[in-house]
């Protein structure tokens, strides 16, 4: 009987190569907290001061506005839906035609002086009026909804956005209230306002900040290109991180300041173009005006 063949083991390197890890597991990414941590440190150690600088410079030619409520939080999530890519004062005229189409009252109880001007807000301001039949405006076909918010611009993106938001709100079992948001911690009540289809980290911090003063920064265009002209942020920081980082920047009774100070100073002074520098107060430590700013 012929005794069976013994096969030799394959020799170490003709045998197959260890499966490589997973992706994931080599390159983790980067906790966006710690590294605004470590910029708002490094930026303290290189440009010491630099954000009191910035808001002393500000508050001293144009005051330092101090937090009060403008709206309440749906009507300021609504008017902050219609201001998206358009100007304030396009989206004061459709929510004053959101208004008068769906009125929650009759117009002799909602009679105004006028319109009341907002802090950090580019356009004339509301009057103090009833907020809209939000049960209205949540049922109206869209066609119709579209038209009625047409003069803000873009209305057959924020139609649906806006009944989606107040169908979460609904879905919430508060009505079309947003006031339980108040009572969440900051970093939860955005992410639930941003889980809204259409609803990003700036509206919702906008949202947060201007209704109940809670201490988020949120970071539109203007604020956004002062940010990176001065040097707070990263010159690669787009507007979405920017959030991260000013919470590492500022202390939570310096979010409203800077939002709004810096907010008029874009629309003022530090222009998209032709930004009038010899003006700024803040040219000094600009790393726009002066690379080498301090």
């Amino acid at each position: 009987m012929t005794p069976p063949r013994r096969v030799a083991a394959p020799k170490p390197s003709a045998m197959a190569p260890a499966p490589r890890p997973a992706r994931s597991a080599r390159r983790r990414r980067p906790d966006p907290n710690a590294v605004a941590r470590r910029w708002a440190t490094q930026l303290e150690k290189k440009r010491p001061g630099l954000i009191p600088f910035v808001l002393d410079r500000l508050a001293e030619g144009a005051g330092r506005p101090v937090w009060q409520r403008r709206l309440d939080p749906t009507s300021e999530l609504v008017l902050t839906i219609l201001s998206q890519n358009s100007a304030d004062t396009n989206a004061e005229a459709a929510f004053a035609s959101l208004t008068a189409a769906y009125p929650s009252a009759p117009a002799s109880q909602g009679a105004s002086a006028g319109p009341r001007p907002f802090a950090g807000w580019g356009g004339r301001g509301l009057p103090e009026v009833p907020p809209p039949d939000w049960a209205a405006v949540e049922a109206a076909p869209i066609p119709e909804l579209t038209d009625v918010i047409r003069p803000g611009g873009l209305a057959n993106q924020k139609a649906p956005r806006i009944q989606a938001a107040l169908r979460a709100l609904l879905a919430h079992g508060g009505g079309y209230s947003l006031e339980f948001l108040a009572t969440m911690p900051p970093l939860e009540a955005r992410d639930w306002l941003a889980a809204i289809p259409g609803i990003g980290k700036k509206t919702a911090s906008v949202v947060l900040l201007f209704s109940f003063g809670t201490p988020l920064m949120p970071v539109d265009r203007h604020v956004h290109r002062v940010s990176q002209r001065i040097g707070l942020i990263p010159p690669k920081a787009d507007a979405d991180t920017a959030h991260d980082y000013y919470l590492a920047l500022l202390r939570p009774e310096q979010m409203y300041e800077a939002h709004v100070s810096l907010i008029s100073h874009g629309r003022r002074t530090c222009h998209a173009r032709n930004p009038d520098c010899e003006r700024c107060p803040i040219a000094p430590r600009c790393r726009y005006f002066d690379p080498h700013a301090e």
